[in-house]
Formats: C-alpha cells, structure tokens, sequence
C-alpha cells in the first residue's frame, strides 16, 4: 500500500488518482494517516461484501 502526503496528494492529484487505480493508498496529515483512496472497483467490491455479511444466513421467521 502506497502513502502520500496530504500536502503531496494536493498537488499531485492525478498521481494520487493513478496510484489508486492500481493500489490503495493512504495519505497522511501531520505524519498521521487520516483517509485512504480506494479505486471504484474496490470501494464496490467491499460495499458488496458488508451488504452480504448484513444478510440472514437462515429464514427470519415471523415474531423473531
């Protein structure tokens, strides 16, 4: 996983894009990681596997 800088982040954003698109990548504040800048595809892929860990794995019966 890749890190940048936020102040670096700034000024070259379209690295910052480029680089995520391949790999995550932190950016820190102050020597701090604060955010993460995940691809599309990535950030689907995860949205779908917390919406699947939210799904009943058995029948929800009536008055359960």
């Amino acid at each position: 996983m890749k890190t940048m800088s936020a102040r670096d982040a700034k000024h070259q954003f379209g690295l910052l894009i480029d680089t995520a698109r391949a790999e995550p990548v932190v950016v820190e504040k102050h020597g701090r990681p604060v955010v993460v800048v995940v691809a599309i595809e990535e950030f689907e892929r995860l949205k779908a596997l917390e919406t699947a860990d939210r799904l009943p794995t058995r029948p929800v019966r009536e008055g359960e």
